[in-house]
């Protein structure tokens, strides 16, 4: 047991939750008979709050409920599988083998997360562990990309802008192995790995048995380009650059998306920065502060679980003081940066050395084969002739990074074959879109959001054109629920389901990121969007101040208030 580690007393009892962790044999439980049942195709409820350690949901199709429920059968269970991919990086063989396994076990598509890496959906529980060993055969693996644990680690890994990025990748793997489970329980279920007969009962050093009170995210960026949304992360290291490398990192903490309709004891927030680190100093002060969580985190109420919650609860100043205390030494006072936008430059890029850098925008990160795009087949074919590597952004947008001049018409004349756009023509909004996936899989899900963006996208660029803004860029965040798996609170535009077809309206968010959106319309419809949306973004045309952004002409003008703080963000009233 970790020297720290130690039993907070609390006057609330235990979730059931943190006693099914408890009781799982680290993170076994039923699932390995629960996978073998082959009279249903769902497992218990117990085994799938443990799966997602596994970074595996149990889902079922939601499109399709009432007709089986009126035939008087089960859902249509299936699952979703998340990869760890740490700084969203992989090869073209890795590609080659993630493409062939969603054609054989899942629905064949691939689709990029707002977590960098990709997600299989329609996976059935019978394919499940032919799935995940398709992947270890490919160096990939799914363990701990969901659950309380911490997750996939994000980075920033744009070729084309920086010589520095395959230094925030090495910590994006490092990081990411750091904090990996100790516990056999993956191997053993999904690769018929024997357990290890032992006297010494298993351990998790740093997690313990209960693990952490809720998921974890730790993202590195890299100023001025905020592509991941560092101050969504719980954990942010922001480099800083001297003399042309990184001297250290910024250290920022307690940011976090999700809430609850209507309950304003949840709420999203924004990390603070809290100091700045040496480089060397980086996986201590990481595993430290996710020790602080560990320990203090609120473990009898799961909405209120989160790190955002363990600082305002106790305080910066508290917090500060037991980090110090932890690591033996203080951080030092954070240094100077500028982010000035986070999303991703798309379209041929040609890089310090000669190479070219293409990143296609993928609306969604949907990459499946239509009438129109042959997304899978040409990705396939590129991925043949590739000698560099593909990077995926936390804006679901895709990388063919490292591309010589020779192979560059290759590589163009595989994407016109295949009726792959370039986005060379998109709108500003478009090229700064994001949702989750919703409906039909996701079981949260309160209203459509990736199936609804490309109409949500139709009604809006008329508007922007008719107002001289085609090109500007607004970023638009559309999720099926309030759990902010888009990111939709630092939106400029941000739309929450609310129920089928009815959306929470927020505006107001920093274009770099800084800082929250404010609820401006409860309930609406897509008709009522789009009236409300017209005459704010008429009078944007007509009266911004040059370079202004839509999110801070909206406050200038008193639309909303700004956000300063999470408990902030359901204070004040607007128009």
């Amino acid at each position: 047991m970790n020297k720290y580690q130690m039993t907070v007393k609390t006057a609330n009892a235990l979730s059931e939750d943190e006693n099914l962790k408890s009781r799982s044999r680290f993170l076994r439980g039923d699932i390995a008979a629960d996978l073998a049942d082959a009279v249903t195709g769902a497992v218990s409820t117990g085994s799938g709050k443990l799966l997602k350690f596994h970074g595996i949901y149990q889902q079922d199709d939601r499109d399709l409920r009432n007709e089986r429920q009126q035939q008087k059968l089960e859902p249509l269970y299936s699952f979703l599988l998340r990869l760890r991919l740490p700084g969203g990086i992989c090869t073209p063989e890795q590609w080659l083998a993630l493409d062939d396994l969603a054609r054989r076990y899942a629905y064949p598509s691939l689709r990029i997360t707002t977590r960098q890496t990709f997600q299989y959906h329609g996976v059935y529980k019978r394919n499940l562990k032919a799935l995940v060993a398709g992947l270890a055969q490919a160096g990939l693996d799914s363990i701990a990309a969901c659950g309380d644990v911490n997750r996939n680690v994000v980075s920033h890994n744009n070729p084309c802008l920086s010589s520095l990025h395959a230094e925030l990748h090495h910590w994006s793997r490092l990081l990411s192995e750091q904090f990996l489970p100790k516990t056999r329980a993956f191997q053993e279920i999904w690769l018929d790995e024997k357990p290890v007969a032992d006297a010494q009962p298993e351990q998790e050093p740093l997690y313990g048995a209960t693990y952490l009170p809720r998921k974890f995210k730790i993202g590195l960026a890299l100023p001025p380009h905020n592509d991941i949304d560092v101050f969504a992360q719980d954990l942010g290291f922001i480099a800083i650059v001297k003399r042309g490398k990184i001297a250290g990192f910024n250290v920022s903490v307690g940011g976090g998306m999700g809430m609850t309709h209507s309950d304003v004891a949840t709420y999203p927030r924004t990390a603070d920065v809290i100091g700045f680190c040496r480089s060397d100093q980086v996986l201590t002060v990481a595993e430290q502060i996710l020790s602080i969580q560990r320990d203090f985190g609120d473990r009898s109420n799961r909405k209120h679980a989160r790190f955002k919650y363990t600082l305002d609860d106790r305080g910066t100043d508290w917090f500060l003081r037991e980090l110090t205390s932890r690591l033996g030494f203080q951080l030092e006072p954070a240094q100077a940066f500028r982010f000035e936008h986070n999303g991703d430059p798309l379209g041929w890029v040609q890089g310090q050395q000669g190479l070219w850098h293409l990143t296609l925008g993928i609306l969604s990160g949907r990459i499946k084969d239509t009438p129109e795009t042959a997304w899978l087949v040409g990705l396939r074919e590129i991925a043949r002739i590739h000698q560099g590597d593909f990077r995926l952004t936390a804006n679901q947008n895709l990388t063919v990074a490292g591309v010589s001049a020779d192979n560059k018409p290759r590589i163009e004349a595989l994407l016109a074959e295949h009726r792959i756009p370039l986005p060379d023509n998109w709108s500003g909004i478009r090229r700064h879109a994001i949702s989750c996936v919703s409906l039909p899989t996701c079981g949260l899900a309160m209203a459509e959001s990736e199936r609804w963006l490309p109409d949500l996208l139709s009604l809006l660029e008329p508007v922007l054109q008719r107002n001289g803004l085609s090109e500007d860029a607004i970023t638009l965040r559309v999720t099926g629920c309030p759990n902010g798996c888009g990111r939709p609170f630092l939106g400029e535009i941000g739309l929450v389901g609310k129920s089928l077809g009815r959306y929470n309206l927020y505006l107001g968010a920093g274009f770099a990121g800084e800082r929250l959106n404010k609820l401006y319309r409860e309930n609406l419809t897509e008709d009522e969007i789009v009236a409300v949306l017209t005459p704010l973004i008429e009078q944007y045309g007509k009266q911004r101040h040059k370079g202004e952004h839509f999110g801070d002409f909206l406050i200038r003008k008193k639309h909303v208030a700004a956000v300063t703080a999470g408990r902030d963000f359901h204070t004040g009233d607007n128009k």
